[in-house]
């Protein structure tokens, strides 16, 4: 038997462009190296991509006690919930209870996005559920700058709950610099879209720095305190949400999340959203 051998001719250049896709492919691992090393952005996309829930658990309840006497549910949700089925979300039903409305993280500070907040927004009112939209606030820093940050990311429609301003951190200020930056944020959003946003706040934050105080009383509050039977505020104050627990399941959502009950009924949630 005798062996020939054969000579291999490659097309002309082939060399030079397999040594040009060989670099193309060595800057691309780079720059993904560099990238996962320096942004948090980067970092997060890609974990959440390798995370995401193809399998979303079903439950038969929501897990937690549900308070007595209020017939309008609904939860609030940021990166932390990771992918969320909204439909899912939607259809869930259990002991006459259902997630009528959602807060939605926007914002933070005057430079961070949520990176699920694009996803959250179009999708909880394709489901048919209400939405709203908050920015995570920081008296430290500018209040202008934050409000940029905000009304450049959300574009409310009629339907939508007004904006939410979440302030729960003194970050080194005190009392009167706390109320003068949280009124100018507030005061900039409502001029922007033209409808008095919530304020957000926990009972202990309320009591220490909004309780009394004349310069607050035409807002709306969303209250958190956990785990009691019903929302008792200082004098008597009235409240518009309750964030009663942070432990609460529901399908579409394979991560725990904040359970809310609006002071109301149907009606008088939607006459609070934007005309």
């Amino acid at each position: 038997m005798s062996w020939q051998k054969k000579l291999i001719i490659f097309p002309s250049g082939y060399a030079e462009r397999q040594g040009q896709s060989r670099r193309v492919w060595t800057v691309l691992l780079l720059s993904l190296l560099i990238g996962l090393i320096f942004s948090p952005w980067l970092r997060y996309k890609v974990r959440s991509l390798l995370e995401y829930p193809f399998h979303y658990k079903e439950y038969k309840h929501f897990g937690i006690r549900i308070p007595d006497g209020y017939k309008v549910h609904g939860i609030d949700v940021s990166r932390y919930q990771k992918k969320v089925d909204w439909r899912r979300v939607k259809k869930m039903q259990a002991g006459g209870v259902r997630v009528t409305f959602a807060f939605i993280k926007a914002t933070e500070g005057s430079w961070k996005e949520d990176p699920e907040f694009d996803n959250n927004w179009s999708n909880a009112r394709a489901a048919g559920i209400i939405r709203g939209a908050y920015h995570y606030f920081l008296p430290d820093i500018s209040a202008k700058d934050q409000a940029t940050m905000f009304v450049n990311t959300v574009q409310l429609r009629s339907g939508d709950l007004p904006p939410v301003v979440d302030v729960e951190e003194a970050r080194g200020m005190n009392k009167a610099q706390i109320q003068r930056y949280t009124k100018e944020f507030l005061t900039l959003l409502e001029k922007y879209y033209k409808i008095r946003p919530i304020l957000y706040t926990n009972k202990d934050f309320y009591k220490r720095n909004f309780a009394g105080n004349e310069a607050f009383s035409g807002y709306r509050f969303w209250i958190a305190h956990y785990y009691v039977t019903d929302l008792d505020m200082p004098g008597d104050e009235k409240w518009h949400f309750w964030q009663h627990s942070d432990k609460g399941n529901v399908n579409g959502i394979n991560e725990p999340v904040d359970f809310n009950v609006f002071n109301g009924d149907s009606a008088a949630l939607r006459r609070i959203c934007v005309p």
